[in-house]
């Protein structure tokens, strides 16, 4: 039986001592590698060995009982969210580790939303039981509070699957037919096996174990319980079927796509296809790997359920399915911040741009982008960590000498009216005219796009080509260049001409029609929020409250625990981004913050950002909102208020 499971926890949690530890006990390295030593298996990488931190999701393969296990050990500071959580739509298990002494903390209560938003049965592990302050029955009541009452300590009840008695009682209380069976034959050790295993495989049951990963404690027993406590169906005797959560670049330079077989079989050589649906790609592998750490092996053929990497593939991206399902990737974890990359004039500009598109092929989450017109690379960042890590990293394995500027808000624009875009374009030899209807969407939810346009009008292959010119890039709204989002955008109609359209005319003509509707409708600077949580005394509640309104955030009904105020709501990331220090320095590190992405919503200071950016939307090199129409064998401009008298279609 082949299992992915995946470690995740807070920052200093223990997370990686706690993987170590689980490679030990399956004899799969001969000794613990601690963090502080900067020997660990799965740290490797000297970035990781001298922050101690993991920064990539790196992974392992060991053997226990019957079952052939794949171990993902994932980032755990806020900076590499992105990094973690591409790692976790290929896990099967996930094992969150929680300290005894810290308890819940901010980024927890993040990665257990991204594990319920994916679905994935979790296990707790209560680490760092040895240390002073530790506390098991408060942490299950913050895990309880926090995240959810569906827990059950395990930690001993479980020997060779048989359970003691408490867990016997607990799982019939859960279910009728186990209460029926309890209480006419007794306990039945499969039954309740097979009734636990159902249970934390449907999400509906959390188990909880404790001990010390530094010193070895209840290691073993986890490892015992968390075996006969999972399984998986996969099958091999189905066509293939995959998903790419890696991109990685060898030493040699490479591109290794990392893969997990949902279904079927897979040999070298074959072909496989990838992509999402009218963007098909097929390539044939010509290398698979075994990855354990930073070696691998070589392999003729893998089988569902493994986690693979092959060669090949020139152009799979993150998220991809491969074989015989479709792409289908959705990420919560969204930089917010934007930021220049900057580096000494000698260096040539095209090398640098290589370099970059390789770290955004292996990070998507970076999303690149080159300004041909300043000649300028910027990129997507979660916060300052993440740049430091860049800057060392490139330097190290690029020798290349990189810094970066002060990390900006990354903006975005909206309408909040409905209107329709024409967009003709004809020069000689030339034509495509296209009609878009565009409307406000709902927020947070992106591009969309439909088509109500006629076949006698424009044949399906060319509507499709609309779609997908709408989807190709992101386009630049009006107010500050920034990419536009949240509007619905439908083919009324177009037109083609048999010998005058070529390559490359509804894509200009697509454009111009989604830029001239912007010039009409009324545009809306949007910008990211914050969702929080913060805890604190009950006499500091008024503080917070006052802080929030002074950083336009918006808060919710306050509750009250005890002597603690827990504040919930969302707040503009421009104005809370140092919020940690300012509520560490007025509580004596004693209240608790959590944020997390909530999405954008209207920009606080639309004018001043406005003022302050810049944007000269009749320069824009890559849009105009002109059409080019021709008559007599010359062609001519027509501005943007002038062009829907002229357009052909109406």
């Amino acid at each position: 039986m082949n299992k992915t499971i995946g470690i995740l926890a807070h920052v200093d949690a223990g997370k990686t001592t706690f993987s170590e530890q689980l490679l030990y006990h399956t004899h799969t390295i001969k000794q613990v590698g601690r963090v502080d030593h900067q020997n660990t298996f799965l740290d490797s990488h000297t970035i990781e060995k001298q922050r101690g931190i993991t920064v990539f999701s790196d992974q392992a393969m060991f053997t226990f009982g019957s079952s052939n296990y794949f171990l993902i050990d994932t980032p755990g500071h806020v900076d590499f969210s992105p990094e973690m959580e591409r790692a976790i739509q290929v896990m099967d298990y996930a094992i969150l580790v929680i300290s005894a002494v810290e308890g819940i903390e901010g980024h927890t209560e993040t990665v257990w939303e991204l594990l319920r938003k994916h679905q994935i049965p979790t296990f707790f592990f209560i680490n760092k039981m040895d240390r002073t302050g530790a506390d098991k029955l408060k942490v299950i009541e913050e895990i309880k509070e926090n995240l959810t009452e569906n827990v059950m300590d395990i930690t001993g009840a479980l020997i060779d699957g048989v359970m003691k008695e408490d867990l016997i009682e607990f799982l019939a209380e859960q279910q009728e037919d186990l209460l029926e069976h309890y209480l006419t034959d007794g306990y039945e050790k499969e039954k309740w096996l097979q009734a636990m295993q159902q249970l934390i495989a449907s999400c509906q049951l959390y188990p909880i174990t404790s001990g010390s990963a530094l010193h070895n404690q209840g290691i073993q027993n986890f490892l015992d319980s968390f075996d006969c406590l999972t399984k998986t169906a996969y099958r091999s005797d189905m066509s293939f079927s995959g998903k790419v959560y890696k991109i990685r670049f060898d030493q040699s330079g490479t591109r290794v796509t990392f893969i997990k077989a949902l279904s079927g079989k897979l040999k070298v050589r074959e072909e496989l296809n990838y992509g999402s649906s009218g963007n098909q790609v097929i390539e044939k592998v010509t290398q698979i790997r075994l990855y354990n750490g930073n070696k691998h092996q070589t392999v003729e053929e893998v089988v569902a359920g493994e986690l693979f990497a092959v060669t090949g593939l020139s152009n799979a991206t993150v998220g991809d399915g491969v074989g015989s399902i479709e792409t289908s990737a959705t990420f919560a974890m969204i930089p917010t911040l934007t930021s220049k990359v900057v580096f000494e004039s000698a260096v040539p500009m095209k090398e640098a741009l290589r370099i970059f598109n390789i770290l955004d092929a292996e990070d998507p989450s970076l999303n690149v982008t080159w300004n041909e017109q300043l000649q300028e690379i910027h990129i997507h960042v979660m916060g300052t960590i993440q740049l430091e890590v860049l800057k060392q990293m490139v330097e190290e394995r690029f020798q290349l000498q990189i810094s970066f500027e002060q990390p900006k808000i990354l903006y975005k624009e909206t309408m909040d009216t409905s209107v329709i875009g024409y967009g003709h374009f004809e020069p000689l030899r030339h034509y495509a005219e296209v009609h878009l209807k565009m409307e406000p969407a709902k927020r947070n939810s992106g591009i969309h796009f439909t088509s109500e346009c006629h076949t006698d009008d424009l044949p399906v292959g060319l509507q499709s080509l609309i779609g997908q010119h709408i989807f190709e890039r992101p386009h630049h709204g009006l107010l500050t260049g920034s990419p536009l989002t949240d509007v619905k955008f439908t083919l009324l109609t177009g037109r083609s001409h048999n010998k005058h359209t070529h390559g490359g005319d509804f894509r200009e003509a697509t454009f111009r029609a989604l830029r001239q509707g912007l010039e009409k409708a009324n545009n809306r600077l949007l910008e990211p929020y914050y969702s929080y949580k913060i805890k604190v005394d009950l006499e500091q509640m008024g503080r917070v409250l006052t802080d929030i309104q002074a950083a336009y955030g918006k808060y919710d009904s306050p509750k009250i625990d005890g002597n603690k105020a827990i504040l919930t709501g969302i707040v503009p990331v421009a104005t809370f981004l140092n919020y940690h220090s300012i509520l560490a320095s007025f509580t004596q590190g004693k209240g608790t913050l959590r944020l997390s992405f909530a999405g954008y919503f209207d920009c606080h200071n639309e004018a001043e950002v406005i003022d302050r950016i810049g944007y000269q939307k009749d320069a824009d090199p890559n849009y105009t909102s002109s059409s080019m129409f021709c008559a007599k064998g010359q062609s001519f401009s027509v501005p943007w208020d002038e062009a829907e008298k002229k357009m052909h279609c109406l």
